[in-house]
């Protein structure tokens, strides 16, 4: 009994399809996961049989094989979860294959085979869009992010049980779409307003030629004196942000899964990163890496307050994002680029040797 279900994964912000195929035969029980799975997948196991069982359904002692493929690419998280079921349900011939070959299937699932969030949703719809899929099948907490790209049927699921029930054509789901000018619109507000700054006006001065001209800056002054207060509301007099760079910096926020309700970033981020921040915490790494808070600021504002203060290292890692606009993160296995495009605003207080004139 052989079934084959598709998913996605990322490298990078890059997505790429998977191939799940499960294999079920014998009568003794055993359960292999192959194609290089990282610890989460293999953990899978314990989540998909008791999901499967709780769900109502049986799970015959056999040996099952699930291959996920490519074999040559490192697999991490737990989305692959819902595929895996699904995988395993069709072989077992619980679910007809006829739509499988259709959908692209991503989700963590519970114990009670309830579906939980994943990381990662905008990419992957970008994916399955890509590669010329019917739709993508997910946790209707993610439906949001993924229909903002449009072209797909984006199908949101609560449950495997509704999973199942979509695919044997027993229940109805209709595609979620989203406006997404509307959207965009909707969401360009800034909870903070440079308008609300009184004073200052050479600093505002200063700051608004640094905004219309994109460059960095560097703020001295005593404490107190509305260095991060002014920092803070610099987004605010940027120009407004495009929809291509709202989906370009959405999609390091969903790898991130910082993503909010709305589904969209559509005002220029803001990260203010601690002065004890590491060197892979700033610009990404990591065993798999992971973009870091210079990425996070993507076609924002990256905020350095008391600059004096953080590691030389640290400091010495942002030449390249500062140059290029992007930040190369390079392992033995592989070797990530991630976007960097951002403002630097920096603050300090003043050297004590001046203070003392």
């Amino acid at each position: 009994m052989l079934a084959r279900v598709f998913s996605t994964a990322l490298i990078g912000i890059e997505p790429y399809l998977v191939e799940v195929e499960v294999n079920i035969e014998g009568q003794a029980f055993k359960y292999a996961t192959v194609g290089l799975p990282e610890l989460s997948v293999k953990e899978s196991k314990e989540r998909v049989i008791s999901a499967i069982k709780n769900t109502g359904y049986r799970f015959p002692p056999k040996r099952y094989t699930i291959n996920l493929a490519p074999a040559d690419i490192k697999k991490e998280g737990a989305a692959f979860d819902l595929p895996i079921a699904i995988g395993i349900l069709a072989a077992l011939g619980f679910i007809m294959h006829a739509d499988l070959e259709d959908y692209v299937i991503v989700g963590e699932l519970a114990l009670d085979g309830s579906l939980r969030s994943i990381k990662g949703a905008l990419p992957s719809a970008v994916g399955v869009q890509t590669k010329g899929k019917k739709g993508l099948i997910l946790p209707a907490e993610n439906a949001r992010e993924a229909a903002v790209t449009g072209g797909i049927e984006v199908i949101p699921v609560r449950t495997l049980h509704e999973t199942i029930q979509f695919l044997n054509g027993e229940r109805s789901i209709k595609p979620l779409v989203v406006d997404v000018e509307k959207l965009f619109k909707r969401s360009q507000k800034y909870t903070v307003d440079m308008a609300d700054v009184r004073g200052q006006a050479h600093v505002k001065r200063a700051l608004e030629v640094a905004a219309a001209g994109s460059h960095n800056v560097l703020m001295i002054g005593p404490p107190g004196s509305g260095k991060t207060m002014l920092a803070k509301r610099f987004p605010s007099i940027l120009p407004q942000m495009t929809l291509a760079e709202s989906l370009e910096t959405t999609k390091i926020h969903s790898i991130a899964g910082m993503v909010r309700s709305e589904g969209l970033v559509a005002v220029r981020p803001f990260r203010s990163p601690h002065h004890t921040i590491s060197d892979a915490a700033l610009v990404g790494g990591g065993r798999i890496p992971r973009p870091g808070e210079v990425s996070l600021a993507h076609h924002g504002v990256l905020f350095l307050d008391e600059l004096p203060e953080f590691q030389k290292n640290v400091l010495e890692v942002m030449r390249q994002p500062l140059e290029n606009g992007e930040v190369t993160i390079s392992r033995a296995a592989l070797s990530l680029s991630y976007p960097a495009n951002f403002i630097l605003l920096s603050a300090m207080n003043p050297c004590s040797c001046i203070a003392m004139l």
